[in-house]
């Protein structure tokens, strides 16, 4: 075996590592320890697509969940309720996972999303608290994720310090953010470039950017789109030492007598059962299944499931609050053509007491999935019927004079707020499907509407003919799943300490979006990222160490 391939290990081998979900963690984390000599097997439940098979079908990616999740899930607002089937978790499973069809709209938390607990004290309805690393100790990773993932843009006139510039200049300005600037700056805000996991001209052997249109919830067949399948995981690969196993679905983390997990079984393609051997265990399958994965991982040992004696897995589920103003302009905008964002405003980004309530966030301005036949679907003002002439004749007019400015926000902690496991419903391989229950605090409703408000002035500034809301009301579901395996030095009150390792057993880790404490303001992936660079890192250390 040469080191332009890559391994290919038998189900008999032990190897150092195996990690489980390949999306925005699991590939850095690949990278980060095949490159420092240690053997990784990847599994991923879901496909491997080659970019070459990535194509423009709206149909397919939106209406028949061509690479998101087909999982069954249930929903409620309360524990007390009964989950009814319903909801949505939207996330890819394939190789790369969610990191090749997100929109890479990619913000850097800033200092106060660390220490938010301290600077303004308990919250009421919530559990908020402080994260144990800050922003000074994560910006070193926020940077390798600037260089090697790939992110253009321009530093704005609030943003946290850096200790490099981006790596290629921002993408070009649309005629959404032209206008967005245009409004928002006439009411004194600081628009600026948007940062984007896009690249807007070659970097690291990558296409820029061809302005395809086909972005939002499309895989990119050029490249230019930073996902992890794009960036890290050829790199992987190359080493010799890192194999990447699709349609590798895994139901359980196994243990040894001394509580040491010794690998994880899995249904391979043909739903044959198989067990990979591995001296740790890194799970990085996102912020629902990372904790359904230790809920179905119980045993004598850990009976709440695995990792969790402190009851905390699977709790203090955050979302991302979101708002959305669309808006029509005399003349045509042409949305549907390049990336979502070119243009953003973080005025709003600190939690202000003067607003009487919790919650920070940013502004952005998009055709927010402008493509015909969700246009046709959801793109009617209130009033205006579905179907028939009226609305034939609203479809050619406005379908490309139409904007939306969209509101990002806080989503607070709170305990009830969870992933559990349906006690059900069941999936096709017979196991327990995903049981979210969320409702929003009601200072993220608040905070949703305060930059409804915002958006509303911004297009009247900015020359709409017409500008209206869609409700702001309790989620349903989201593409962001934060929170439930939250980080922190207190045993008895998080899952993993600072490191990523998880209280309860030496050689487990994890690292996702359910490691986070604090949302941040509604764009997690590049913190994720972050994070996975510094827990690949520290994880290569210990096992350097022999201290696994």
């Amino acid at each position: 075996m040469t080191t332009q391939q890559a391994a290919r290990f038998p189900l008999t081998t032990t190897v150092d590592f195996v990690i489980v979900g390949s999306g925005a963690a699991g590939g850095i984390m690949a990278k980060e320890l095949a490159t420092r000599g240690h053997s990784v097997v990847v599994l991923e439940q879901g496909p491997r697509i080659h970019p070459s098979q990535f194509h423009h079908d709206e149909y397919a990616y939106f209406f028949k969940n061509e690479i998101a999740t087909k999982q069954p899930i249930t929903w409620r607002q309360k524990p007390t309720e009964e989950a009814k089937k319903g909801g949505f978790l939207w996330y890819a499973q394939m190789v790369g996972g969610s990191s090749v069809h997100f929109t890479a709209n990619f913000w850097r938390f800033r200092p106060v999303d660390f220490n938010e607990r301290s600077r303004l004290g308990a919250i009421p309805g919530a559990s908020l608290v402080d994260w144990p690393i800050t922003y000074e100790e994560l910006e070193p990773y926020y940077t390798k994720v600037d260089w090697e993932i790939g992110v253009s843009g321009a530093p704005g006139p609030s943003d946290p310090p850096r200790s490099r510039p981006y790596p290629v200049p921002p993408l070009p300005v649309k005629s959404s953010g032209v206008l967005f600037e245009r409004g928002a700056r006439k009411l004194g805000f600081h628009p600026y470039p948007a940062p984007m996991a896009i690249l807007s001209q070659p970097h690291n052997g990558r296409a820029g950017c061809q302005n395809c249109g086909y972005c939002q919830g499309f895989g990119c067949e050029y490249g230019a789109k930073s996902s992890t399948l794009a960036s890290v995981i050829p790199i992987a690969e190359r080493t010799g030492r890192c194999e990447v196993r699709p349609r590798a679905y895994v139901r359980k983390v196994e243990l040894d007598a001394r509580g040491r997990a010794t690998g994880v079984v899995y249904f391979d393609e043909n739903k044959q059962e198989q067990f990979q051997r591995a001296k740790a265990v890194i799970l990085c399958a996102n912020g629902a299944e990372t904790p359904r994965l230790l809920l179905m991982s119980k045993s004598n040992r850990f009976p709440d499931g695995l990792a969790n004696s402190s009851g905390m897995v699977g709790k203090h589920l955050m979302f991302n609050g979101g708002s959305l103003a669309p808006g029509l302009y005399e003349h045509p905008l042409n949305e549907y053509k390049g990336a979502q964002v070119t243009r953003i405003a973080h005025d709003w980004y600190d939690s202000d007491p003067k607003r009487g309530f919790y919650g920070g966030g940013g502004i952005d301005a998009r055709g927010d999935i402008n493509l015909p036949i969700f246009y046709a679907l959801n793109g009617n003002k209130p009033g205006v019927r579905n179907w028939g002439a009226e609305h034939k004749r609203f479809l050619e007019h406005n379908f490309s004079r139409q904007m939306v400015i969209f509101g990002h926000t806080t989503s607070l902690p709170v305990e009830t707020n969870s992933v559990s496991l349906d006690p059900k419903l069941k999936d096709d391989w017979g196991l327990p499907a995903i049981r979210f229950t969320y409702r929003d605090h009601d200072d993220d409703l608040k905070m949703m509407k305060y930059l409804q408000d915002r958006a509303m002035e911004i297009h009247e500034a900015a020359g709409a003919v017409q500008s209206w809301r869609s409700p702001v009301e309790v989620q349903t579901g989201t593409a962001h799943l934060l929170g439930t395996c939250r980080m922190g030095n207190d045993p008895k009150t998080s899952v993993i300490d600072k490191h990523h390792r998880t209280h309860d057993v030496k050689n487990l880790f994890l690292c996702d979006g359910s490691s986070l404490v604090t949302s941040g303001r509604g764009q997690p992936t590049m913190t994720i990222m972050a994070l996975a660079f510094r827990a690949g890192e520290r994880i290569a250390n210990f096992a350097k160490r022999n201290e696994i």
